[in-house]
Order: C-alpha cells, then structure tokens, then sequence
C-alpha cells in the first residue's frame, strides 16, 4: 500500500502498525497513520496532497509551515491569559527535515500532528456546538491577525471570489456533454435558473473590496462545521483543521462560510429537501461565539456585509458544486453519479431560506454588535 511506504518516510518514533482511511473529505487522500514504540503510540494524519487542486503543493505547504508556526507561537505566548487549550495542527518533517515527501508517481505527501481527544461533526449537534464553532473561528482569525497577507502565497486564484466561477460553469455549458447534463433533469434547469437570477449581484464583496472598504487578512478559506474540532473532554472547541485553503481573502469568506456550514442542520447530502433551513437560533449561538474570541477583528463597514456574506457564500458553493457537475465531476469528489448536482440543490435551497430570512438575520447582527 503506497499510504504505508509514505508514511514511513517522515520523521516518527516507533514502528507503523496500520495505515487506514480517515474521514470523507472531498479533495485530499487522507489517512491516519498509528506508530508504536515499546512504551508509547502515536497518531499522525497522513495526506496526499490534490495536485489537480492544489497545483503548486509545495507552495501549499510553505503557506501551512508559515500559518502554523506563527500560531503555535501565539498559544504559548498566550496560554496562561485563556480559558482553554487550543490546538493546531503542526507539520511533521521528513526524515531529511522537508515538510512534505514525494512518491515515485510524483505525488505529494505531508504528516500533520493528529489532534488531541478532540473529535467533529459533520452536521451541527446544538446551539452549544453552534457556539463553539464561531468560537474556534474567532480565534483562528485572532491568532492570524498580526500575521501579513503578503508572506501568503495564493494557493487557490480566485478561490472564494465568486464571480470567478462562472467561467468554468460557462465552458462547462459550451460542451456537448454540459448541456446534455443541464438538459438531462429538470432539477438541473430549476439550479442554472436560479443561479442566473443572481448573477449580477454576485459581486457585491468584490466589488466594496475594489472600492476599499473591505481588505484582505489571512482566512481560514474553508472553516465548515467538519473542521472544528471539539474537545471530548471539555466538550469546547479546541482548534480548526484543513489548513490547504489558509490564504489572504476576506473575513467574509470565512464567517459566511462558516454560518452556511453550521446553520443548516439537515446537512450538505440532505435527501428532503423540505428539512433544509437556514437556523437563525444556531445563528445567533455561532455569532457569539466567534465576537466572544475574535477580539474585535471586524471594522465598522465589514459589519455592513455580513447578511450578504452568507447569502453569497451558500451561492457561490451552489455555483461551484452545479458547475462541477456539468463538467464531469473533476473537483469535488464523489460517491454516486448525480451527487455534485444534488449537493448544488441543497445549497439552491439554503440560500432561499437565507434569503427569506433577511430581516431577522439583520436583526440578530445588530443585537450581537459584533
């Protein structure tokens, strides 16, 4: 098994016991990798990295290396002023002291430190869960704060920048085999519907950003409800992981990523579509949570875009996901023909329930005054 040999390329105590599969994620390999010496065991997540995603790895990883060791050193400078341990994951060098390891086809492999007695959900469990998330967020963007977006490479142009998606869905669309997609449900007419009708105003973050009233900060790129660890003993959030999308984008990014993730309880593979609604009680619990820890990372006009931004960013995955599914399933991996564009439905439906509940979201923001 190539995930065997891999493994045992980096810089680990002890013997392998067993290599296996670990979680369901949608892009990387991933697989966790136990050690064993005579007196101690140790478990460490083993990773092959996604070139078709992630086409400059190494990059990815000078990005990981730089994130991570400058939060590291933000906890311990900070551990004795919090309430709590937080972690974050922390890079295991090879053998030869690299952050990653090449196989004989030319793929990329990384070691990452496993998080200690802590577990996540891929679905909110309570309004405390939903409190936790938008507390390890807070924090995640607090301990970045002071880090410049300028020592970041971008691994992933125009990732989160949703008016950059319609031209893969336009080429998409162009191909025989897109419009036989699109033409082959009416379930897929009613997304390219709906996703139309929006279009225009799908750039309305890029658009105050190129005014100057939003900048850019290092974001998480992809803090959905699966990458919150919560701690098994404590039951607090004790750190964020999947930290290939970390880059300079907005805070918007991440916050409406983050509400469009935990505030659908029903799940991103929801097969009833009537359950699918956007919570404002988890909402309110999350928003909480991340002012609590965020030690006020948001100005005055960033506040102004908030409603917006977890409209835009349950559309824009929508958009992502539809436009995926038209050009044959290259990005998001998938178990069964059809899932992508079930996964575009689901979001189609989450964001109406966004929209229909503009006004009592507005009002939530302005009660919490993050």
């Amino acid at each position: 098994m190539k995930a065997a040999v891999m493994a045992q390329q980096f810089d680990i105590e002890g013997w392998l016991v067993t290599v296996e599969p670990l979680g369901c994620g949608n892009v990387n390999d991933t697989y966790l990798a136990i050690f064993r010496t005579v007196f101690s065991e140790v478990k460490v997540v083993l990773q092959k990295i996604n070139k078709r995603v992630f086409t400059e790895p190494v990059l990815l990883m000078q990005n990981m290396h730089l994130v991570t060791q400058h939060a590291h050193k933000k906890l311990i400078a900070e551990r004795e002023k919090v309430e709590r341990i937080w972690q974050l994951p922390k890079i295991i060098p090879t053998k030869e002291g690299l952050d990653y390891a090449i196989d004989d086809d030319g793929e990329y492999w990384r070691a990452i430190t496993r998080i200690a007695s802590a577990h996540a959900y891929e679905e909110v469990q309570s309004v405390d869960h939903a409190r936790e998330i938008g507390s390890v967020l807070g924090n995640f963007h607090h301990l970045l704060s002071d880090l410049s977006c300028d020592l970041l490479y971008d691994t992933l142009p125009g990732f989160h920048i949703t008016p950059s998606y319609f031209p893969k869905l336009d080429a998409a669309l162009a191909t025989p085999a897109g419009q036989a997609r699109l033409n082959s449900s009416q379930a897929a007419k009613t997304v390219m519907s709906f996703i139309d009708q929006r279009r225009e105003w799908s750039s309305i973050l890029e658009d105050a950003k190129a005014r100057g009233e939003l900048s850019m900060q290092p974001i998480h790129g992809d803090p959905k409800t699966a990458n919150v660890m919560i701690d098994n003993i404590t039951s607090k959030g004790t750190a964020i992981i999947d930290l290939d999308t970390v880059k300079p984008g907005l805070l918007h990014y991440d916050i409406g990523d983050c509400l469009r993730s935990c505030c659908n309880p029903a799940g991103e593979e929801c097969k009833d579509f009537t359950k699918i609604l956007f919570d404002l009680d988890l909402c309110e619990a999350l928003l909480k949570g991340y002012k609590e820890h965020s030690q006020n990372a948001l100005t005055d006009i960033d506040k102004e875009y908030l409603y917006d931004c977890v409209r835009l960013i349950t559309y824009e995955l929508a958009l992502r996901f539809f436009a995926d599914y038209l050009a044959g399933d290259v990005y998001f991996k998938i178990r069964h023909d059809g899932q992508n564009l079930h996964r575009a439905r689901v979001q189609t439906q989450l964001c109406r329930s966004i929209e229909a509940r503009e006004s009592q979201i507005r009002r939530i923001l302005k009660k919490i005054k993050l």
